[in-house]
Parts: structure tokens; sequence; C-alpha cells
């Protein structure tokens, strides 16, 4: 992602905006309270350019105005939407978008390498953002920022792509959970030498259950012996109840002192199932 620098001066419009008492311009007479205005500005101004689609990241502070007096932080935001592949010769010169779970696997790419382990929970409050397609970040109940598609109706009003996504992390919240001793000196996990054991499951949920919701429940009922939970397949449309979708999980079953019989996997695999449909009320499918 190429880093952009915008300055903190703004135009005022908003209530939550700091404006300030002799400004040198009326044009810029107000402080930023976010970074994501000016990266789908600058969005939108390479592509009025004939640059094409843009994937940057901004560092930078952000101020807003609270009862007890004026706050200020550091914020890390970034937008997505270029092309997901460099060089289009296999394409016809056509772009591709980058998808709402790739622009997600970004994000989680990195909180993976940095030791982090963030929560995904759904979001409505930003209406610049797709009411179902947005999330805030979670970080051991510190909210870290958001996540999200621009709303169709700001991308036609800006002449946007379909495919955007914006995210805004608050960097004093990423860095204090960086300096926690289990993120900085890391702990051996040994790896077993005995073979897993992989069982799929496939359900109709409804579409208001979020998949870090079912995660936790499959990881809750497989206890010790459940090594890994993956989703790898959604499907809605045709043949899908209303208001539902279809998912499939792939779960990895694994012992550290032994090669696991289906007398040991097969009942704690029927647990999962039995909590799902407890939890969820789900259609068990396979």
């Amino acid at each position: 992602m190429t880093e952009l620098i915008h300055y903190s001066l703004v135009k005022p419009g908003e209530d939550r905006e700091i404006v300030l008492s002799n400004p040198l311009f009326a044009e810029y007479s107000a402080l930023r309270n976010d970074l994501l205005s000016g990266l789908i500005d600058a969005f939108q101004y390479n592509l009025e350019q004939g640059n094409g689609s843009l994937n940057g990241f901004e560092i930078g502070q952000i101020f807003w105005r609270e009862e007890d007096g004026l706050q200020e932080t550091e914020a890390l935001a970034g937008i997505i939407g270029g092309d997901r592949t460099i060089g289009k010769w296999s394409k016809s010169g056509r772009e591709e978008p980058i998808t709402w779970f790739e622009a997600k696997g970004i994000l989680e790419s990195v909180f993976r390498q940095l030791a982090l382990e963030v929560e995904f929970q759904p979001d409505r409050r930003d209406d610049r953002l797709h009411p179902g397609r947005t999330a805030s970040l979670w970080i051991r109940g510190n909210r870290l920022g958001i996540f999200g598609q621009l709303h169709p109706q700001l991308r036609r009003e800006k002449g946007l792509p379909d495919s955007v996504y914006v995210f805004q992390l608050d960097l004093d919240v990423l860095l204090d959970s960086l300096g926690e001793d289990e993120v900085l000196v890391p702990t051996f996990q040994p790896y077993s030498t005995y073979p897993a054991s992989d069982r799929d499951i496939a359900f109709f949920a409804p579409v208001k259950i979020s998949v870090s919701e079912i995660q936790k429940v499959i990881t809750k009922a497989g206890k010790d012996l459940l090594e890994s939970v993956e989703l790898f397949d959604e499907y809605r449309g045709e043949n899908v109840p209303e208001g539902q979708r279809s998912l499939a999980f792939r779960l990895i079953y694994r012992a550290s002192d032994r090669t696991l019989t289906e007398a040991e996997v097969e009942p704690v695999h029927n647990k999962v199932r039995e909590a799902l449909v407890e939890k969820f009320g789900v259609n068990l499918r396979s």
C-alpha cells in the first residue's frame, strides 16, 4: 500500500469537529476527526486524474470534542480498492478489484504477524460504510477500530467503483497491545508428530449470526482435541432458505501424544454439531 499524507486542517462541516477561533483560511478552519474522509477524497482524485484505483494508508493525528474537553490521538487508516495482482498482461488490461474477504485478509495477515488476536464484530455506526459489510475491531475488550466497505450511496455520489474498503485503527490501542508480555515474548508451541483427522460440517444459518460467533461455539465444544476450524465455503441463493446462508467449515482434530481413532473423534464432532443446533438452531446438511 502507498503511504499518503494529508493536512490535519479540513473544511468545517461536522458537529464534532473542532473549529479554530482564528484560522488562516476559512477553507481549512477545522481539525479533522478521522482519516477516512481524506483517504476517500484521495481515492476519488486518483480516479479523476486517470491513475486508477488506490491502495493507500496514512498515519496521523485526529481530534474530537467530548464533554470533558478536547481529545487527540494517533490513528492508522487505509483504503483498498485497487487491482488484486501486479501487472495486467494475463487479463487483457482489465482490473480485477479486490474482494471483501481479500481486503479483510490484508488486515488479518498483519495482525497474525504481530501475534494479535483481533475480533471482528458487526457494526452499523458509520453511515459512510455498508451496514451489512462493516465490522468493529476489538482486542481483549478494547475497541481497536473499524473495517468495512463504502456505502453504495457514497460510492455513487463520488463515482467510485463497487469494491472499495476502508479501515481505521487506534494506534495507541494497537501499540499498547503489542507491549504486553505474552506478545513480546512468544511461547514455543511443540509440533505434533501424529497425523490429524479432519471433518467437514455444513449447515444453513441465519445471516444475522456472524462467522466469529459460530467459530467460538465450535472451538468451545471441540475443546482440547480441536486444533483448528476454518470457513471454506459460503453460499446464498437458490435452494437456500430466505434470510439464511449456507456455511461449510473444516475442523482439524489432533492429539500431541497419539494418533486419534474414529471412536475418539466422532463423539467430539457430534458435540460440535449438537452445540451448533442448540445455540443457533442451524439446519445441519452434513
